[in-house]
């Protein structure tokens, strides 16, 4: 506290210096830690990891692949079918699958297909009760590098 001597008698102050550079401190420790602040919940993505090796199941003749090599563009096996198609078709070749752990159906998608036409191939699936939907990638080169 400071006092000065006026005319009137002496009247205190309050010096603020103090407490202006604990507020500047702490509004720069704000202003550094907010941008690293992320809503949600953090996850790592994996780099430069190899794929598991293929699945056998995939390349037998009775399995159930589905690939989408462009936008709008839809394959079960080796049939070309429009998307209102798909389900039906899925649906046939399910009917022969008599195993229960053996109703599994893939997916292979091509890199430039939109993250929408999966997640539809994928909806259209799962109306059909199917609960085991597996995604197809292709195994790591030894000299390619992470995307």
């Amino acid at each position: 506290m400071g006092m000065t001597a006026g005319g009137r008698g002496l009247q205190s102050e309050i010096n603020v210096t103090p407490m202006v550079d604990i507020m500047l401190v702490l509004l720069i420790i704000f202003l550094v830690v907010t941008p690293f602040l992320q809503p949600g919940v953090s996850v790592p993505i994996p780099k430069n990891l190899n794929n598991p090796d293929i699945d056998s199941n995939i390349t037998r003749e009775s399995s159930i692949v589905i690939a989408i090599p462009k936008d709008d563009e839809y394959y079960v096996g080796r049939k070309r079918l429009p998307k209102e198609q798909l389900a039906a078709e899925v649906e046939r070749r399910l009917e022969k699958v008599k195993n229960e752990p053996d109703r599994i159906v893939y997916i292979k998608s091509g890199v430039g297909v939109s993250y929408g036409n999966v997640v539809n191939v994928i909806n259209e699936i799962r109306k059909l009760g199917v609960d085991k939907i597996g995604l197809v990638a292709d195994k790591k080169k030894k000299d390619s590098t992470a995307v």
